[in-house]
């Protein structure tokens, strides 16, 4: 049984806390279980190392479950700290006497795993800087300086243009709710992007839009075929059965589709299913792994080279993912300073319009 301050401590470290521990965690157990050390010995020299009292709390936990009689990855499971993906590795390495090496395995795809998400994540970067500065400057001028022009074009006498007036209307607006209307507004939009982005139950509605995105769909599909066929070229390879590589791929993906996509794999792979008959019966997957993965894997399942050619398939869209993360930022700024030039246009048109008029009423006068 777990001990209610450890389901607390446990808890916390499932949310987050110590995370720099947490992920030196298995990438120090991998080095000293290689250098020769026993299980004992290794969680002692990584506790002494944490700063943490959470983690050491794990350690602890961990230690005294192994001396009563549990291997490691049935403590490990206990505490619910880390996912099925590490747990499954982890026993298959303890049952097959490879541990360190399966260690090794799990420590190189985390790796991968932040490195595929963080390329899609700083391509994201620069455009979602650029729109949020936008929206700020935008409400700070409609707060503070449209009232004022509002003030001016409203005292003189010319006929004012339909652009005009809506600026008008909405600095008079501004000059009398602008401070709740521009709280609101950055609220709404801190909700939105939590709502699609953030929250586990609902951030599939943000991958869906990104999905349908130009240059992002694509760079997306490419990071997720890179990551998706190395991990299971390295499980295949480590010696793990298909059916649990593939469950371990299920519990690492983290966009929805991809994640369904696995999961019907899975069942398919459990009901005796080759990936001919897989692929042949459900031709749809191709949207997602191109047709050309799709007939590669077959025929290195064929030939009994499958985990060999998963990782040179992710080797050659690792470089894609590269060479279309950089591109995507290229062809984004364009089109934002485009956006941007359209809205400073617009409110320069409504500005200067009426001043031209009032100019040219002056010269007829």
């Amino acid at each position: 049984m777990v001990k209610k301050s450890n389901k607390f401590a446990f808890l916390l470290l499932r949310r987050g806390f110590a995370k720099e521990a947490k992920e030196n965690f298995l990438d120090n157990l991998a080095m000293l279980l290689s250098a020769g050390l026993d299980i004992y010995g290794a969680l002692g020299a990584i506790k002494a190392e944490s700063n943490s009292r959470i983690f050491n709390r794990l350690i602890d936990f961990l230690i005294l479950e192994i001396e009563n009689g549990s291997s490691l990855w049935q403590s490990i499971a206990k505490t619910d700290v880390f996912n099925q993906q590490v747990i499954s590795l982890i026993k298959n390495g303890e049952q097959s006497g490879h541990l360190a090496d399966n260690l090794k395995v799990l420590v190189a795809q985390r790796q991968k795993d932040r490195e595929f998400y963080g390329k899609v994540r700083s391509a994201m970067i620069y455009p979602s800087f650029v729109m949020g500065l936008a929206i700020i400057v935008g409400l700070g001028t409609s707060w503070l300086v449209l009232p004022k022009l509002a003030a001016v074009f409203n005292s003189l006498n010319v006929k004012l243009p339909t652009i005009t007036l809506w600026l008008i209307n909405f600095g008079y607006f501004m000059a009398h709710y602008g401070y709740i209307f521009v709280p609101v507004v950055i609220v709404v939009l801190l909700f939105i992007v939590f709502v699609l982005f953030v929250f586990k139950k609902t951030k599939f509605l943000g991958q869906g839009i990104l999905l349908h995105l130009p240059g992002i769909k694509k760079l997306i599909k490419q990071a997720e075929v890179a990551r998706g066929t190395y991990i299971l070229g390295t499980l295949l390879d480590s010696g793990m059965p298909i059916v649990e590589a593939m469950d371990s791929l299920v519990q690492s993906a983290e966009i929805r589709v991809y994640r369904r996509f696995y999961e019907k794999v899975r069942y398919h792979l459990e009901e005796g299913n080759s990936f001919q008959k897989i692929f042949s019966l459900n031709s749809h997957f191709s949207r997602l792994w191109s047709p050309s993965i799709l007939q590669l894997i077959m025929a290195a399942e064929a030939s009994g080279n499958l985990s060999t050619v998963l990782l040179r398939i992710s080797a050659s869209f690792g470089e894609k993912v590269e060479g279309t993360s950089k591109n995507l930022a290229v062809l984004i700024e364009p089109i934002l300073l485009i956006v941007v030039w359209l809205a400073v246009l617009g409110v320069a048109v409504a500005v200067f319009l009426p001043i031209y008029s009032l100019v040219g009423s002056f010269n007829n006068s």
